[in-house]
Parts: C-alpha cells; structure tokens; sequence
C-alpha cells in the first residue's frame, strides 16, 4: 500500500526547466560562456546548479573562482523569473489536496536550492499539502544519487515498498530506482494528475 508520495519539483510540479536554463545562461553571458539547449537537454537537465558550473570548469575552463559568485547570481536570476510566471495549477492543488485527504504523505525533493523550492511552493500554492520540502541544501549528495529520497522516506516514517515517487529527467530518475521505491515517469508538468497517480498506485497494488 502507497503511504508516501514523493515529487520532484521542476519539470514535474513546475514548469520551470527553462527558467533555470535562462538564469544560468544570463549569468555566464557576463563572461562569455552559454549552455547550448543540446547540452542542457542531454547533459544538464536536472543538476544543481554547483554540478552545472563544475561540469562547465571541466569541459569549457570556467574559472572555479567563479563558482560562487555565478552561484549566487543564478539563483537571484531564478527567482526573479519566479515572481513573474509560477502561479497555482489547479489540477496540483487538486490532486495533491485530495491525496492528503486520503492520508497519504506527501513531499518534495529537488536538486534545486532551499530559497527556489520554498519561494515556488509558496506561489504555487501547494506548500499547505506538503508534509516535507527537502532541497539540495538538505543532503550530502545531490541527484542522481539516492541521497535525498531517502532522507524524505525516512523522514516520512515510510519505507521504499510504500512509497512512489514522481521524477521527469534522467538524473532523478536514477535516483528514485536506485533508492529502491515505486516510479512514476512524468514527461510534462501537465502529466500530474490524480487519475495519472491514481492509475500508477493501482498497478502497484495490483502487482502486490
């Protein structure tokens, strides 16, 4: 039986790949460097900003002395994009407020930074239906590592038997099988519905 479920934030409850995309190319067109949308897609999709800009040291000679400052400067950049275009979507309001009706518990965890994960909760009015919001900044390890899925499922009091998580790109993905729980594979934020969710619990106990 499904106790817990677990949900990635951006390209599953929010629709904010390119803004995370548009923010760190703003900030490293200040010194003359871009991610491609090929590279993005293929290669940078899904990691932390500090995996990203290590990535760019390694392949492109991106000063490490940088690092911070384009840490910063990115994530001020997200979050103004934020103010602009993340606004509720009633069909996760519904979902999610009708699953913790049921008694599910219900989180997210995301390779994002803890400001970007509270600031896009909040506006997107879901932070009331959530009983833990976990950040990069929460574990050791971020995606694809386990790391964080397993800190929300011990947090949660649930084991990975009783709990599905929802991912979209390839490095969360490996997270969530390799931390041994339920999957359900998301393509657009547009995917998260209480039918879909519902329709994946049903095989699980079906396979039970």
């Amino acid at each position: 039986m499904i106790k817990a479920i677990v949900f990635d934030m951006d390209g599953v409850l929010i629709d904010a790949k390119d803004w995370h995309y548009e923010a760190l190319n703003r900030a490293l067109r200040l010194f003359g460097m871009e991610i491609s949308r090929a590279d993005h897609l293929t290669t940078f999709d899904g990691l932390p900003t500090r995996r990203k800009l290590e990535l760019l040291t390694a392949t492109e000679n991106l000063p490490r002395g940088l690092h911070g400052f384009l840490n910063k400067l990115k994530q001020s950049y997200t979050l103004e994009i934020v103010s602009t275009h993340c606004r509720p979507t009633f069909a996760h309001e519904f979902a999610l407020a009708r699953l913790k009706a049921r008694g599910i518990k219900l989180a997210v965890a995301s390779n994002s930074v803890r400001d970007s994960v509270l600031t896009m909760m909040d506006r997107s009015n879901l932070t009331s239906h959530l009983d833990l919001m976990l950040s990069n900044e929460d574990v050791s390890r971020a995606k694809p590592d386990p790391e964080i899925y397993r800190t929300a499922m011990q947090r949660l009091g649930v084991t990975p038997e009783e709990t599905l998580i929802l991912e979209d790109n390839e490095h969360g993905i490996k997270a969530a099988r390799h931390s041994g729980a339920h999957l359900l594979i998301i393509q657009t934020p547009a995917d998260v519905t209480l039918s879909n969710v519902d329709r994946r619990i049903a095989e699980i106990e079906a396979a039970s």
